[in-house]
């Protein structure tokens, strides 16, 4: 059970990466997408 915590916490970390560094073109949006990746890691821990 533990392994497969942290092989969706890994997907969702790349998966979070990936779209930050191709979804933020300002400094408001990389703030939003960095928001979005941390709730998406707190739902995935709770």
């Amino acid at each position: 059970m533990k392994t497969l915590k942290n092989t969706v916490l890994c997907l969702c970390l790349l998966v979070a990466g990936a779209a930050l560094f191709t979804g933020c073109q300002t400094a408001e949006g990389f703030g939003e997408d960095m928001e979005n990746a941390g709730e998406a890691l707190q739902d995935q821990v709770n």
